[in-house]
């Protein structure tokens, strides 16, 4: 297989606002972080933490373009040691244009140029910025089309502005799957883009990054099509591979609680079994703030080396067709439950806290989700707020649909999620069963979330509801806060719950 000339890095740190405490970085006491402080928090990544890449979005959400310029100038000792583009790496989140308005496209694109221009005056030897991650991707086109636009930016700024040195015009493109079908049919988009790739520029790629939601195909399909999704997307992509000879080196984007991937400091082992053959995980915030720095810091290096060494699972394909099947039918119980709850989570997915500068006008500049006409918020407002009200959202659906598998769904289900019933024992600790009942007072239809966890107990034999003095107060958080109707007091409800569970969503 061809040999490539650079470090695939295994920790990538984000900046999804999911983390409840105050990061180690800040003096103040607001776990809320500035666009303008994402620059310090960039630096304490890589020199505190020791991540390999941190990825700067500029999805749907303020960022810093003078990223670059204050990273060089403010710690320029450390990047001299430790180049960006060689030893540790800055990739940006570009906006999906045909999603949201492109406006900070060209700023984001101009940003990776001038960047270069920057490392060239300091005499550093490597171009600090040349990936970009293409969010909601769909098709080979799409990418095609970004790095077009890439080139002919560079080409017009080396000839108007830049005097005697040309700027580099390729742009490497990582395609960010993020719906079940995407993910299932990833090695087809990637075959045409391979294609298209050498038609369009006369060469060849040395390798493919790829990058795999968690967060959102959860939010879209349920927890159990999610994981489902992954998984098939692992495997699918180890036999792309290998069919065409070429290093694919996947990425996922994984949160701390288990609906969003479940990559906490606590359960390395755990994440590392649930998902072989990737090679870059996402450290988000909870991650990282929510721990001691030196725990955090240890399960860096446990998390980087297991993924160096991690290796894909074969799977046949009656076995993943199986797999597809059960991932279809338990979307289909997650929807019809799911359309009759969202009016009643509405106020509290209002009282949620922010931790991040988001862009405020959906629909101009910005854009929401929408899961069967709905629109949705975040994947991690929706996460937090489940978890607020005493309802686990990996429950929806889950547990009708495994009580619906034959035998041989079952067994290769279960062979395939080998943490299963650790993780519903977990999960059953941060159900409100007096909550519940307040939510089925109010909306029968909550009654088909407590038919799921209670499939689910007659499966995994577990025990529902607090083990723990913190678990306790988290309940009675969640019974409390969906008593009341001032969005200020929820507010404060929901933080106190972020910080004993150790993730806001």
């Amino acid at each position: 297989m061809t040999t490539i000339g650079r470090r695939i890095p295994n920790i990538m740190g984000t900046q999804h606002p999911d983390n409840a405490a105050v990061p180690f970085f800040k003096h103040s006491q607001s776990p809320f972080i500035s666009a303008y402080n994402e620059v310090k928090e960039a630096f304490n990544n890589f020199s505190v933490l020791d991540t390999d890449e941190y990825m700067w979005d500029w999805e749907g959400k303020h960022a810093d373009a003078a990223v670059i310029d204050r990273l060089y100038s403010e710690n320029y000792s450390y990047f001299k040691k430790n180049q960006l583009g060689r030893d540790k790496f800055l990739t940006f989140r570009l906006p999906n244009i045909w999603e949201e308005k492109g406006y900070s496209l060209m700023q984001a694109m101009a940003t990776i140029l001038s960047a270069e221009d920057f490392a060239k005056d300091l005499s550093f030897d490597q171009r600090p910025l040349f990936e970009a991650i293409l969010p909601m991707a769909q098709s080979a086109d799409q990418l095609i089309e970004i790095e077009d636009k890439f080139a002919s930016l560079a080409h017009f700024k080396s000839k108007e502005f830049t005097s005697g040195s040309n700027n580099n015009d390729l742009l490497y493109m990582i395609p960010l799957f993020e719906g079940f079908e995407t993910q299932l049919n990833a090695p087809k988009i990637l075959k045409t883009y391979l294609s298209m790739y050498e038609k369009h520029f006369g060469q060849s790629l040395q390798y493919l990054r790829v990058f795999l939601a968690g967060s959102d195909s959860a939010l879209s399909n349920g927890f159990m099509n999610s994981i489902i999704g992954n998984k098939l997307a692992l495997t699918r992509l180890a036999d792309f591979s290998n069919e065409i000879n070429l290093p694919v080196f996947p990425i996922a984007g994984t949160g701390s609680t288990i609906f969003r991937g479940g990559l906490s400091p606590l359960w390395i082992k755990r994440y590392l079994q649930e998902f072989p053959g990737l090679k870059t995980a996402t450290v988000q915030s909870a991650f990282r703030y929510d721990y001691p720095t030196n725990q955090v810091q240890a399960a860096i290096k446990e998390l980087r080396a297991g993924l160096q060494e991690s290796k894909p699972l074969s799977m046949s394909g009656e076995e993943q067709q199986i797999l597809i099947d059960v991932a279809k039918k338990s979307a289909v119980y997650y929807h019809e439950t799911l359309d009759q709850l969202i009016v009643d989570l509405q106020p509290v997915f209002d009282a949620f806290p922010k931790r991040r500068d988001r862009r405020q006008h959906v629909g101009i500049l910005g854009y929401s989700r929408q899961v069967d006409g709905y629109k949705m918020p975040r994947a991690i407002t929706f996460t937090g707020s489940l978890y607020s009200v005493g309802v686990p959202p990996e429950f929806i659906g889950f547990g009708r649909a495994l009580m619906s598998l034959d035998a041989k769904e079952l067994a290769i289900f279960v062979r395939h999620y080998p943490n299963l019933k650790h993780d519903f024992v977990h999960l059953a600790k941060y159900i409100s069963q007096d909550a519940l009942n307040t939510l089925i007072q109010g909306n029968p239809a909550w009654a088909e979330v407590r038919q799921d966890i209670q499939d689910m107990q007659k499966i995994l034999q577990f025990e529902i509801g607090p083990s723990n003095e913190n678990e306790e107060e988290h309940a009675r958080l969640a019974s409390d806060l969906v008593k009341i109707s001032d969005a200020t007091t929820r507010t404060l409800l929901i933080e106190k719950q972020a910080l004993l569970r150790r993730f806001l969503g």
